[in-house]
């Protein structure tokens, strides 16, 4: 009994130390998190965002026409409400991106740090906050941007996509210029660059690049203006400043595709229409891309939208499926040689545009470790001064070219349409289930209903919250 009684008084003298409000804190999920930590959770999220192939956060190498399903082929033919694609994808960008960006330059500001350091991880987190405005943008059309991510507005007005657009550029011109070089910023916890200032000024200036082109036959005076000040500023001249998020061979931070295409041990996706194009030239990039088909020395294309049999074509090559550490490119060198080709071709620039294009296609051979350019490049088709009767050289190769990021194919396809480059509509088009090909996401089902009014005035201003409902940049 005295021992009982000892230990009892022990505990209450322990317990007399400690406060009653600490024993509730949950020590794993703390209510502050340094600046730091935020800005690379940003990043993973973004990268994940943009690498996934997970039909329930994105779709966009089904749609560029990379890859297409071989059961369940819902996604392949436009349907992206029953899994609320867009949703997931809404909550993504403003959720885990754009508020971890926006509270981790809260904090830093809030430090009253005012050194060089400071002020450059500020203006990394606005290149990055860019960034993710024109990816939701050029997705969706209006979007709630003023009153963004404000948690004591759960309303927010939707902002007229093309005045976002242009103070988009206005908002990485300020960011260019409020950069030191001389000086670093996130260090380590920045996982794309490593805090190297000089590659996050040539990040944005090629970002604006990329938004320039963009703005080409919307606003032709802005878009040349945008360009100019671009390269002028100094745009990625080789592979090496390409912005990689380089994943860890370990779960959870492998590179999702690892996740999607080998971890699961589902059989889901096969290659398609872009296999039939790189057919048409031997590219020497399908063995990058996919497989042969199995028990043949070919590269086999499925159907697109319809149901294929996995074992009848070729897979998604096991150097992108099989590696968890391969890489997520969120903009690169070979991009911005296609870019620089279709800006002198636009008269926008005095560059010549067969050489960009020409160093674009070695740009993505060197990339992707392929060899036999000199005789891809001397085909008819593929030679800059031949002619492809009913195509476009330039867009068929910045498709080709944007093989690792489906968004930037499809939006290859969205810029250049049918007419020069063409596409398979899939049973959904051919039955009348859907008017087209989408050149947009549909706004997400839980804006329709929680910010109802906000949600119908953004639709109207649009001209319809539809799949096929040209943005301003289409127009």
């Amino acid at each position: 009994m005295k021992k009982i009684l000892i230990i009892l008084m022990a505990f209450m003298v322990v317990a007399s130390c400690t406060k009653l409000e600490d024993l509730n804190k949950n020590v794993k999920n703390p209510t502050e998190v340094p600046a730091t930590t935020l800005f690379s959770n940003a990043q993973k999220d973004l990268a994940d965002q943009i690498a996934s192939t997970n039909v329930n956060m994105n779709v966009f190498k089904l749609w560029a026409q990379y890859w297409t399903e071989t059961t369940y082929t819902d996604e392949a033919n436009y349907m992206i409400v029953n899994r609320t694609i867009s949703d997931n994808a809404w909550e993504v960008w403003y959720q885990d991106v754009l508020m971890n960006l926006k509270e981790s330059k809260t904090l830093i500001e809030a430090s009253g740090d005012n050194s060089l350091q400071a002020v450059n991880q500020c203006q990394v987190i606005e290149i990055l906050t860019c960034y993710s405005y024109e990816r939701m943008v050029t997705l969706w059309g209006n979007i709630p941007y003023t009153e963004a991510l404000d948690i004591n507005n759960v309303t927010p007005k939707y902002d007229d996509a093309k005045t976002i657009y242009t103070d988009l550029i206005t908002r990485l011109n300020a960011a260019i210029a409020a950069i030191d070089e001389s000086s670093g910023s996130f260090g380590t916890d920045d996982l794309i660059y490593g805090g190297d200032m000089a590659a996050w000024k040539m990040f944005a200036n090629t970002l604006k690049l990329k938004m320039g082109i963009t703005l080409s036959t919307a606003d032709p005076g802005l878009a040349q203006a945008t360009i100019e000040s671009a390269v002028m500023g100094g745009v990625f001249t080789s592979n090496a400043d390409n912005a990689n998020f380089v994943y860890q061979s370990v779960t959870p931070n492998t590179n999702p595709l690892y996740v999607d295409l080998t971890l699961s041990g589902r059989q889901d996706f096969i290659g398609t229409t872009v296999v039939d194009y790189l057919n048409d030239f031997n590219d020497p990039r399908r063995s990058a891309f996919f497989t042969y088909a199995p028990d043949t020395e070919e590269y086999l294309g499925g159907v697109y939208g319809i149901s294929n049999p996995y074992v009848g074509f070729s897979h998604v090559a096991d150097a992108i499926a099989g590696d968890p550490t391969f890489s997520c490119t969120i903009l690169s060198y070979t991009e911005t040689q296609f870019y620089l080709a279709e800006a002198a071709e636009r008269g926008f620039t005095n560059g010549v545009a067969e050489e960009h294009y020409n160093k674009g296609i070695e740009a993505s051979f060197e990339f992707w470790g392929v060899g036999g350019l000199d005789d891809y490049m001397a085909q008819d088709g593929v030679d800059y001064n031949s002619t492809w009767v009913g195509n476009n050289k330039l867009a068929m190769q910045s498709w080709f070219a944007a093989y690792n990021n489906g968004y930037t194919g499809w939006t290859v396809w969205r810029r250049w349409g049918n007419e020069s480059l063409h596409f398979v509509d899939p049973p959904s088009v051919e039955d009348g289930t859907f008017a087209g090909i989408p050149v947009r996401f549909t706004y997400p089902v839980f804006e329709q209903t929680l910010n109802a009014e906000n949600y119908q005035q953004a639709a109207a201003a649009i001209g319809g919250d539809l799949l096929t409902t040209k943005l301003f940049f289409l127009e």
